[in-house]
């Protein structure tokens, strides 16, 4: 009997202590107080107001990439200002045979933040010659291009039967406001570069690109908006140069890529010395063909 009761004492003292222990391992219960309705809470676990740990965005520009022989980009877009440089002898026959009128300097000229550059890059492809840190660069897509003029001049559509005659003139119809002037030069280029990639195994890599491009103009229009025609738009080559001759580049900063372009020469065939350029933002939407390892 006596052992008996030995045996249920520390039975149950067994128990007791497992039962301690148990509720000590487990979080406490928050105190709860009911003033008018609203019942507070008050935590007394110190945990609960530390600051949850810092993860996503700034971890993912530390992720590394494990990059193939050949990388592809689709839909890749560009976002950027279209400008030029004008080095147009005005007093020239040639200005003047391209020009109706008194042509000068101040025709052309452009409103800056209005002539915008959108390109559309179907499909690069980027070929490693050199360990991912030299690579061959090239691809396919549309170059759209906006010039917003700040003076009411036109482009007059050209007939075959008629060469070298004046494409554009300056309107000067009394009572006559323009909204909107803008000559729109739209090609189908070809981009090559020779890339440069000094961290090939970051997901945000640090690269520079250079090279040329080639493009053909497929559409060139002249879109007009005025208080008594409204929307015109004249079509017609504007004896503008077919084939459009760039150099270029794109310097990747991790996670913001820039891009510019620099035409050969002047984008008209006769009487403007006219270069342009553009620059802006890339953004690169999706990309396939690459593998990524985050830490």
């Amino acid at each position: 009997m006596y052992l008996y009761r030995m045996m249920r004492f520390f039975l149950l003292l067994i128990l007791a202590f497992v039962a301690y222990t148990s509720v000590a391992q487990d979080k406490p219960k928050p105190d709860t107080l009911e003033i008018g309705g609203i019942t507070i809470i008050r935590d007394n676990d110190p945990d609960a107001l530390a600051p949850a740990p810092k993860k996503g965005f700034l971890k993912k520009l530390s992720s590394r990439t494990s990059p193939r022989k050949i990388k592809t980009q689709w839909a890749t877009i560009d976002l950027g200002i279209s400008n030029y440089v004008d080095n147009t002898d005005y007093t020239s026959a040639e200005a003047k045979g391209y020009a109706a009128g008194d042509v000068n300097s101040k025709w052309l000229d452009l409103k800056p933040f209005k002539s915008r550059n959108v390109n559309i890059w179907l499909v690069t492809q980027q070929f490693d010659l050199l360990s991912h840190y030299i690579n061959f660069q090239y691809g396919f897509g549309m170059e759209l291009n906006n010039y917003h003029y700040k003076q009411p001049i036109r482009y007059e559509a050209q007939t075959p039967a008629v060469e070298d005659a004046p494409v554009i003139f300056l309107d000067e119809t009394p009572n006559r406001t323009y909204k909107k002037n803008k000559l729109a030069a739209d090609y189908v280029t070809i981009p090559v570069m020779l890339n440069f990639n000094l961290t090939p195994y970051r997901l945000y890599p640090f690269e520079v690109s250079a090279g040329v491009s080639v493009g053909y103009l497929y559409s060139a229009r002249n879109k007009v908006i005025t208080s008594d025609e409204g929307k015109t738009r004249t079509r017609g080559d504007f004896d503008m140069r077919p084939w459009k001759l760039s150099y270029i580049a794109e310097v990747n900063l991790g996670i913001l890529r820039l891009y510019g372009s620099y035409a050969f020469k002047s984008m008209y065939l006769r009487g403007l010395d006219i270069t342009p350029y553009n620059f802006g933002i890339r953004i690169k939407p999706v990309e396939i063909f690459g593998k990524v390892e985050t830490n």
